[in-house]
């Protein structure tokens, strides 16, 4: 028993510590790139993309089935001289007023623009390697991980630091944005937001009522959700009182923002220019009324 051990032990310490994979194109071309066996998936993706001189690309085995991005090169059954094909993955675009972030489901984001506004993402770079899904305020990101949770980044005071409720967002299904605020519907049909407490970023005052939540609809600086009852339950600055119409909210499938009323209440009619809006810090939007469609 203790030669069988010591033959095991030789072997795996003799064992190379890199392999060559083969990664061709739909077209025909390919590249054979050598590999350290510690490396993950997403390693030997993103090294292809600077081969190819391609963006978010994705591996295949010769069965056809897509490799998780995940998992080590060992985990996902790779050997030396394997052949994998590259895909390429139309990518997706969110914009805050003045910053953009690209990105593709199970890949990496690239991000640019006005630092204040999401366009530096550095400080949770590290985290956004499985983005599925990218919800844009006006000043800040959101970000939908594989897993469900959520990475947020840009403005702090705007929905950009979701520090507060963050123990709280796992198994996030959806995210929609005021200018300045972010709501989440969890899996359980709760909801969990973040961002300026005036812009629909605080919802304490329905926290109860929020439950059996289907979807979220905002506005420049509230949110409207619609229960699983086709009730409906509000919150925000302009837009968040639905006390008046509340016995009407019945049976409602669906609610909408217009573009018709100033949404932050701080422009004067006499006005000239749009005013600043403190709320979301950029132009005032004209955002308030709803459009509620009841079943038959």
């Amino acid at each position: 028993m203790e030669r069988l051990c010591c033959r095991r032990a030789t072997r795996i310490s003799s064992a190379p510590k890199q392999v060559c994979i083969t990664v061709s194109l739909p077209n025909g071309h390919f590249e054979a790139i050598l590999c350290d066996r510690n490396w993950f998936v997403s390693d030997l993706e993103r090294l292809a993309e600077k081969v190819f001189q391609k963006g978010f690309l994705r591996l295949a085995g010769l069965d056809g089935q897509v490799l998780d991005s995940k998992l080590s090169l060992n985990m996902a059954g790779l050997e030396d001289r394997d052949i994998l094909t590259a895909i390429a993955q139309a990518p997706k675009v969110a914009a805050t007023a003045l910053s953009f972030a690209l990105w593709h489901c199970n890949s990496h984001m690239v991000v640019w623009g006005r630092p204040q506004f999401g366009g530096d993402c550095s400080r949770v770079q590290n985290r956004l390697e499985c983005v599925q899904e990218v919800q844009a305020s006006f000043c800040s990101f959101a970000a939908i991980q594989s897993d469900r949770s959520v990475v947020t980044w840009g403005d702090p005071l705007r929905g950009g630091d979701s520090t507060a409720v963050q123990d709280r967002l796992q198994d996030v299904q959806c995210i929609q944005a005021s200018w300045c605020s972010f709501a989440a519907i969890l899996s359980n049909g709760r909801v969990e937001t973040w961002g300026h407490p005036e812009g629909g970023g605080d919802s304490s005052e329905v926290k109860d009522e929020l439950c059996n939540v289907q979807q979220i609809q905002g506005n420049g600086s509230a949110f409207a959700a619609i229960r699983a009852d086709g009730s409906v339950v509000t919150w925000g600055l302009c837009g968040g009182d639905s006390t008046q119409v509340q016995r009407q909210l019945r049976d409602v499938t669906e609610v909408q923002a217009s573009m018709e009323a100033n949404a932050c209440g701080n422009q004067r009619p006499d006005d000239a220019k749009p005013s600043h809006c403190e709320v979301c810090s950029g132009p005032s939007p004209r955002v308030a009324s709803l459009l509620l469609v009841r079943q038959a």
